[in-house]
């Protein structure tokens, strides 16, 4: 059997390792693929705001899954939880699968510092080693140099015809914290650090709103994106930070169009407690069942998680991001009712004034269909009035 080797830190596994792996894959016809992460790699200290071992393990999985359906990630160096030398992996490896021919694939800067490694000259004993360019123009150097390592040590090694892509995982880190770096990374691969937020990682908006569009027909979709436009509008207006408002927009109807039975299997799984009016108006779970469903798979914090949580209802001493969401839902582009301009006229000019006329509206309107209105909405208003009287925002 001829496996492929890949290991490393993989913080986090990209597109680059992609595509060595791919032109591994192709040059090699290997029986099987491996990733193998490092529990500690050996020629580099991980940065601080580093996952564990056990999460880069499940980012090499997601890369592996998405990206070659007969791959696998491995676990065998961080079991030994210890630094990673690659000589004992391999013995640990040959040891289970003996007569297995390995081939090892590494980057044109490990390569280069082959004779570095710990025990290298046992490695070139244990396996073939598959070198790839990591930035173009690498060729001729890593060809001669191993001419170098077959002469001296009389090493196996076969160079893999690689078009490289150019990504550095530090300025990729970087990148992910700037809400940049999606179109670098498998798609599975960056949707799980947003949903983990790791790296520090914001998302880029244009993902999330591909991903939320995708759960959504075409109105809804439109309503959307114009709650989103309206609430970073709000938001720079009442001195409320930009990106909050434009996630907290892209996600409040997330689950909106789910059926009732699909809500209230959202509302078991995240232990969320129903009172009567919900129950009988359900699409008011759409508001607690969103927001559980941001934090867990988009990642959403707190302050965005609360104001999708009281966008429909509204409640008393609502913080800016929450008045700023529930107008926006109100007042997007694509509403159209009797009301609707003196109170997108408000919402620029009495944030307090407009909630009350928003809520007052909102009541008005359950009542006029014979439903019981929803103890929050008139707390939130009752809330409002004596602000009102004394003139505070």
């Amino acid at each position: 059997m001829r496996v492929a080797i890949y290991g490393g830190s993989f913080n986090p596994p990209h597109n680059g390792h992609v595509q060595a792996a791919r032109a591994a894959v192709k040059q090699l016809s290997p029986d099987a693929l491996l990733f193998i992460p490092a529990y500690l790699p050996p020629h580099k200290a991980l940065d601080k705001d580093s996952p564990d071992a056990w999460v880069r393990l499940t980012m090499a999985q997601l890369m592996a899954y998405e990206c070659f359906p007969a791959a696998q990630a491995s676990d065998i160096e961080i079991r030994r939880g210890e630094i990673s030398y690659t000589v004992d992996t391999l013995e640990e490896f040959l040891g289970r699968y003996p007569g297995t021919e390995c081939y090892l694939l590494l980057g044109s800067d490990m390569f280069l510092s082959f004779e570095t490694w710990y025990k290298f000259e046992r490695i070139f004993e244990l396996c073939t080693l598959a070198p790839f360019a990591r930035h173009a123009g690498e060729d001729a150097e890593l060809a001669a140099h191993a001419l170098r390592l077959k002469e001296r040590y009389g090493a196996r090694v076969e160079l893999i015809a690689n078009d490289p892509l150019d990504i550095s995982s530090t300025e990729l880190r970087a990148a992910l914290k700037r809400g940049e770096g999606s179109d670098l990374l498998p798609r599975s691969v960056y949707g799980y650090i947003i949903a983990k937020r790791l790296y520090g990682a914001i998302p880029d908006l244009d993902w999330l709103r591909e991903e939320v569009y995708a759960r959504l027909d075409a109105k809804r979709a439109a309503h959307v994106r114009g709650t989103e436009e309206e609430a970073v509008k709000l938001a720079k207006r009442w001195g409320a930070a930009e990106r909050p408002a434009a996630e907290a927009g892209i996600l409040h109807d997330i689950t909106k169009q789910l059926s009732v039975q699909e809500q209230l299997l959202l509302c078991e799984r995240y232990g969320i407690i129903n009172d009567t009016v919900e129950l009988q108006s359900p699409k008011l779970l759409h508001a607690k069942t969103g927001a559980e469903l941001a934090r867990e798979r988009f990642g959403a914090g707190s302050e965005v998680a609360e104001a999708i949580r009281w966008h429909t209802t509204g409640r008393a001493d609502m913080r800016l991001l929450e008045k700023i969401l529930y107008l926006a839902d109100y007042i997007e582009p694509t509403r159209d009712f009797e009301g609707v301009d003196e109170l997108r006229r408000l919402a620029y000019t009495d944030l307090n004034g407009a909630m009350t006329l928003a809520l007052q509206m909102s009541l008005a309107e359950v009542r006029a269909k014979g439903s019981a209105p929803h103890e929050k909405t008139e707390e939130a208003l009752d809330f409002l009035r004596p602000m009102r009287k004394e003139g505070t925002l």
